[in-house]
């Protein structure tokens, strides 16, 4: 195999800006942000650090996000990064939030990556968060149950997947402590944007619910921004969400890139130069750009979304101020009735390379331990900043009527809610998701190779356990 890959550049200028952003923000927006508003009942009241470290294969690897694909990637769109935003209250108790540029952390990789963060820098795990944006464009890691390409792939490539997974991890680590090396005082505020770019795709049809369309389904178009600024009041870094899959590009591009996450991150830095813009993504399990399809489509919806992010920059932020308290909890997810050893052996007959694989996999399972997984340990986390934000963390592609239903309940304008951290191990349907059928819910588990559907009690299950934590570290 060849292992020089071309390395192709796609800078963005101002000309080949999105009409969104020309519409939020010229220059002199630009320069008027790089300086916030100073608000003395905030003050400096934090240290911040930050750091970044490119993550970009140095040898073809293959993707994931696309089980269609039938090689490993060919050059690079864009580069991939993980980086590292550090904080430290008054009361000097840190933490780490990590945002990376790939599909999502494998339980067994974060495990990894939580421990020698925590034998190295002495930090728990409920004080550091995994997140990534969930482009479909990034390299594949390693996991127990292997790649979704199953028979696809040839010996070496699995060791280069391996060997790449192991490398990624030891880069985490890295930037984290990079990060907290970077320690200064600093500023923290937070606001609200909006993009529309986003829109449900469980379409309903004559034969169920497919994915396609929906421009009645439900949606979360909230961009929650975190501002960053140093004790004198300059931009070092903001962290943004939104709640819509990075799938702008199909599975025939054999490219790395970051999808319209990445190209918001990269015209972010470069409007704001020495300045680190981080990706978190949102409850967006059932949500896809649209429209969609193109690399033009994709820096569009990035310039849609750093566009409003620059609003939001230049808006009326709030100050937030510590302690920073935190909790991590596993809470077990049961799943439905398993199929039968018949019933396995029956998929392997399936024309469906994904059938025969989940079924290959389940065998083996049931062979070794005499029965299936009756459930799934999901990572749930919250970090509790002062009064003034609440950033919930949760782990797998958790779809958005979880994100509405907790801002319903626990009020939307202090609350950011996150999935596709720390593991990112299945889709999270709601109890209406399940009721509905479709992809999300049930088909899917096929592609994570798990044993069947959740039940329906998933959605209050993980509603419930995150009421208690926010409850805990509000100190109620």
């Amino acid at each position: 195999m060849d292992e020089k890959i071309n390395r192709r550049r796609f800078l963005v200028t101002t000309a080949g800006a999105g009409v969104g952003f020309s519409l939020a923000c010229t220059r002199p927006c630009a320069k008027q942000s790089a300086l916030a508003k100073p608000d003395s009942e905030a003050g400096a009241s934090w240290k911040a650090g930050l750091a970044k470290i490119p993550i970009t294969p140095q040898k073809p690897v293959w993707l994931t996000g696309y089980g269609a694909r039938t090689k490993p990637f060919e050059s690079i769109l864009q580069e991939i990064f993980a980086k590292a935003l550090a904080l430290e209250d008054q009361s000097g108790k840190r933490a780490v939030l990590v945002a990376t540029d790939l599909l999502g952390f494998p339980q067994e990789v974060a495990r990894n990556i939580a421990r020698q963060v925590e034998k190295r820098y002495g930090l728990a795990r409920d004080r550091l968060v995994l997140s990534s944006t969930h482009t479909h464009g990034g390299p594949a890691l390693a996991s127990p149950t292997g790649l979704i390409y199953g028979p696809r792939t040839t010996s070496e490539q699995q060791r280069d997947v391996e060997d790449y997974t192991r490398e990624l991890e030891g880069k985490v680590v890295a930037v984290v402590g990079k990060a907290l090396d970077d320690l200064r005082p600093a500023r923290l505020s937070f606001g609200h944007g909006e993009a529309t770019f986003a829109m449900n795709r469980r379409q309903k049809t004559e034969k169920g619910v497919i994915i396609g369309v929906n421009p009645q389904g439900p949606v979360d178009h909230d961009v929650p921004v975190l501002r960053v600024d140093s004790a004198d009041g300059r931009l070092r870094g903001m962290v943004f969400g939104y709640a819509c899959h990075n799938t702008t590009l199909g599975g025939n591009i054999y490219q790395v890139h970051g999808d319209y996450a990445g190209f918001a991150q990269e015209r972010l830095e470069k409007q704001h130069p020495g300045a680190t813009a981080f990706f978190v993504e949102g409850c967006g399990g059932d949500a896809n750009p649209n429209p969609r399809g193109t690399i033009e489509l994709a820096r569009q919806h990035g310039e849609t979304l750093a566009a409003a992010v620059e609003k939001t920059l230049n808006g009326s932020l709030k100050p937030v101020r510590g302690p920073l308290k935190s909790a991590f909890e596993v809470v077990s997810l049961q799943f439905a009735a398993p199929p039968s050893r018949e019933d396995l052996q029956t998929r392997l007959q399936q024309k469906d390379p994904y059938q025969q694989w989940q079924a290959k996999q389940m065998l083996q399972i049931l062979d070794r331990d005499g029965r299936l997984p009756s459930e799934y340990p999901c990572p749930l986390q919250v970090w509790q900043f002062g009064q003034d934000l609440t950033l919930i963390a949760i782990g797998g592609e958790v779809v958005v009527d979880y994100a509405l239903r907790l801002k319903k309940e626990l009020g939307s304008d202090a609350l950011w809610v996150a999935g596709y951290a720390n593991d990112v191990f299945a889709y999270i349907p709601s109890r209406r998701v399940l009721e509905e059928g479709g992809y999300e819910g049930t088909d899917a588990m096929i592609i994570y190779v798990r044993p069947g559907p959740f039940t329906p009690s998933v959605e209050e299950t993980i509603v419930q356990k995150i009421h208690e934590l926010v409850g805990q570290v509000r100190g109620r």
